[in-house]
């Protein structure tokens, strides 16, 4: 990757390019030296979390009161861009799984459910993810069929998530769920933790992107403290809303960052590289 600084946009001011070499720096001492061992194990350390969230990237974009770095959704973005360029996609999904995993939590949970989570997602600690997709159902949520039961004090789910992103590693899952009839009107968000009794994971294999673990879940009769709800029963559909324009937006700003490093790879290489007695870019 070239480390050569990009173009200066107005929009950007000192404090924000501060931020993005930060993150390059980074990628360059942490990531960039192993990535390709990482892939051919599939997996990275689990301890890449904890120096993310030292080192304030985790944080990025999110309030300080819950241990975050503060900053405006740029820093959200930037994030997302930088850790892009460095090359190894799967690293990148797998450590910013919590940029859509905890918003619903800061935007909807109460307040000791925040406190609960937000600051050790944020320092590295546990790690969220967000469980939406189904065999049937992706981005089409009003089609949910992951069913939770009210019982009592708690919430009984039966159901199956897929192609989830750090479905094994994570500690927390922002889960959809029907807890009403048909439609987006009946759905609601939950908070399920890894090791309750009749949730299990299996790992999918993938073409790519190996170091970012993806997962199916399974639901048999978990029951979930209903404490662990997230907002009001049966008006999840506006927060997964809200929160799919926040991940379309980060997934904006990483093809931002990938096409960068293709241009600025491309063009290093034509000053490298002779045919016909030229260098490319000479032709």
């Amino acid at each position: 990757m070239s480390n050569q600084p990009s173009p200066r946009h107005p929009m950007y001011d000192d404090a924000t390019e501060t931020v993005r070499e930060q993150i390059r720096r980074f990628c360059a001492a942490e990531i960039e030296p192993h990535g390709e061992a990482w892939e051919e194990d599939g997996t990275f350390p689990r301890e890449l979390y904890l120096k993310a969230g030292a080192a304030g990237i985790l944080g990025l974009g999110f309030p300080e009161e819950y241990g975050g770095a503060g900053g405006e959704i740029l820093y959200y973005c930037l994030a997302r861009e930088e850790l892009s360029r460095c090359g190894f996609a799967g690293v990148r999904v797998g450590l910013m799984a919590h940029g859509i995993g905890l918003p619903p939590i800061l935007a909807l949970g109460t307040e000791e459910m925040r406190q609960r989570v937000a600051p050790a997602v944020l320092s590295g600690e546990k790690i969220i993810c967000l469980a939406i997709s189904e065999p049937d159902a992706g981005s089409d949520v009003a089609n949910i069929r992951t069913a939770a039961r009210r019982d009592g004090d708690h919430y009984v789910v039966n159901g199956q998530k897929t192609f989830i992103s750090s479905g094994m590693r994570a500690d927390y899952y922002t889960v959809a769920v029907r807890t009403g009839g048909e439609g987006m009107g009946g759905l609601s968000l939950l908070l399920v933790e890894k090791g309750m009794e009749g949730f299990s994971q299996t790992e999918l294999k993938k073409s790519g992107w190996w170091t970012s673990d993806t997962a199916t879940l399974y639901f048999d009769d978990v029951r979930v403290p209903a404490e662990n709800l997230i907002g009001e029963e049966n008006h999840g559909f506006m927060g997964i809303m809200h929160n799919f324009n926040l991940e379309r937006l980060g997934i904006v700003a990483t093809v931002l960052g990938a096409t960068k490093c293709c241009f600025e790879e491309t063009a290093r290489y034509t000053t490298q590289r002779k045919t016909f007695g030229k260098y490319l870019r000479e032709h």
